[in-house]
């Protein structure tokens, strides 16, 4: 008897995980199983985005990001970006509303990760007072990130930059999420994955619609 003989048993475990994600890359599918990890970290509550106090008191200062306060003029004045549709949004437009906007990318596990919960929290509180703006910022265009959006079922409205970015939305992470007041100030701003269809966030955006 053959006591070399080659057993699957005898391949060690985290070669069998390597070979698995190997897989998983090659067909473009390790995105989305490391975003259902991850979305089970989301259902867990320990995620849940960081609520300042402003969002609980709506009677309190609000709390505005330092480039948006340093500029009298609303965060992101003269931004463009174009929707799916094609046509073109000025930024700019968008003043008078309450404005929750996340950037985030296809090929960001993370910002898959979270996605559902936001498209739950829009359609709970998005209305022509509380404008959502999902900007991708994928490079391998419009198609890609079209395909995936509708493959997902999602209605929240998505752009991509169409003009220079703006200074002030500059993070060191994505997905980041930024949420700005009628005035066009950033109010909150949420670096990295995270729950954001709770009472709070949701209390949050009415609070702020005038």
């Amino acid at each position: 008897m053959n006591k070399n003989k080659f057993s699957i048993k005898n391949i060690p475990g985290w070669a069998v995980m390597l070979a698995i994600f190997g897989v998983l890359y090659l067909t473009g599918l390790h995105t989305e199983a490391i975003g259902q990890v991850q979305r089970l970290l989301l259902a867990t509550g320990i995620k849940n985005a960081d609520v300042p106090e402003t969002l609980q008191n709506p009677n309190a200062n609000a709390v505005v990001d330092a480039a948006a306060a340093a500029n009298p003029e609303m965060a992101g004045a003269g931004f463009k970006m174009v929707g799916l549709d094609g046509k073109t949004v000025s930024f700019e437009s968008l003043k008078g509303k309450v404005v929750f906007m996340n950037i985030w990318a296809t090929w960001c596990p993370p910002c898959v990760a979270e996605m559902p919960n936001i498209q739950s929290l829009y359609e709970k509180v998005g209305s022509d007072k509380i404008a959502f703006v999902m900007l991708s910022v994928d490079e391998a265009g419009m198609e890609k990130v079209k395909k995936f959006i509708d493959k997902k079922g999602f209605t929240f409205p998505v752009y991509m930059p169409a003009s220079q970015f703006p200074q002030e939305f500059y993070s060191n992470a994505i997905p980041t999420t930024f949420i700005i007041s009628p005035e066009g100030k950033i109010v909150a701003k949420q670096e990295g994955m995270a729950d954001y269809d709770t009472k709070e966030v949701q209390d949050f955006l009415k609070n702020m619609v005038k």
